[in-house]
């Protein structure tokens, strides 16, 4: 990593959390639109992108309900594109994969392994529901697996990596970060990768400061110099193991794809106040914020003139 210099990732909608959950979470494009580049001006580097239907929150991977925001936050922002291949847990690998092969993004989320998505403890929270399909995919995890099987991993590489597009490997466990390495000694991914380690997910590993040291420890044995660290806290941790990273060298992602909360008991407006209260750690310790050119020098990313946005 550049020295002193963490990239800022503000993932801003997601596909996990619902309608009901909060009442500023984005779901059209004017939204999504006008939260990616508020976080940008926070002080992201990097915006990771889903989209929804606008009528019902619901996550859906047409790249026609993708292209409205991103038009308006290239043209708003100089702000790294980084697109969901993960889409939802439920979701066919063929439908994740349509906006990333339609937009050729400068980087592209890549999950490292097939493993259980459990959103199911979110149903004792709420009791109104402002849509049938919210309960009713949260209920559904409990039977669900997302699949990211090697042929899938190996196909999304062979078609995304012509296109110069790069990669946040999303690594939920630690069997995932071997799978990584297993890519690496095969040749078929490159240095520096760019390796986000996920915390708190049911399915997955916690979030506790051990697991934190444990993907780390893990990632710097197998990969050495040969990545950047990047962490995502699900839920209240999130600013927890934010400033751990931090601490450590670590770059960070926030947003209201993987945390809703703005503090105990108080949902986060917008996710530029989730930007800001990770900018203000980061730089209490006396270390900056990387812009979106210092983060493509960082990953060595091709630049958002060569994409199809």
């Amino acid at each position: 990593m550049a020295k002193g210099k963490v990239i800022i990732s503000c993932a801003v909608t997601g596909a996990i959390h619902t309608p009901t959950m909060s009442p500023h979470l984005p779901i059209t494009a004017e939204e999504i639109a006008d939260a990616a580049v508020g976080a940008a001006e926070a002080g992201a580097a990097i915006i990771h992108l889903h989209a929804r239907d606008p009528e019902n929150g619901r996550p859906d991977q047409n790249p026609d309900l993708f292209e409205p925001f991103l038009k308006v936050i290239k043209q708003r922002s100089n702000a790294v594109i980084n697109l969901t291949t993960g889409g939802h847990p439920s979701m066919a690998l063929e439908e994740r994969l349509r906006p990333a092969t339609t937009f050729e993004p400068e980087v592209a989320s890549l999950n490292m392994g097939t493993m259980g998505f459990g959103l199911f403890p979110m149903l004792d929270r709420y009791k109104d529901w402002k849509h049938e399909w919210e309960p009713a995919t949260l209920e559904a995890s409990r039977d669900l697996v997302f699949k990211n099987t090697y042929k899938d991993i190996e196909g999304l590489l062979e078609l995304l990596t012509p296109l110069g597009t790069r990669f946040e490997f999303e690594c939920y466990d630690t069997s995932h970060l071997y799978n990584l390495a297993h890519f690496l000694d095969r040749g078929l991914v490159k240095a520096p990768l760019f390796v986000q380690t996920c915390f708190g997910i049911l399915g997955g590993i916690g979030s506790h400061p051990d697991d934190v040291m444990h993907m780390k420890r893990t990632a710097d044995r197998l990969f050495g110099d040969q990545y950047e660290w990047s962490v995502l806290g699900a839920g209240a941790r999130q600013m927890g193991v934010v400033a751990m990273a931090a601490s450590m060298g670590g770059n960070v992602r926030v947003g209201l794809e993987d945390s809703l909360w703005a503090g105990r008991g108080r949902l986060a407006e917008t996710n530029a106040e989730q930007v800001q209260m990770a900018r203000k750690i980061i730089e209490n310790m006396g270390l900056s914020v990387a812009t979106p050119d210092e983060a493509r020098e960082i990953l060595q990313l091709k630049g958002g003139d060569r994409t199809n946005i």
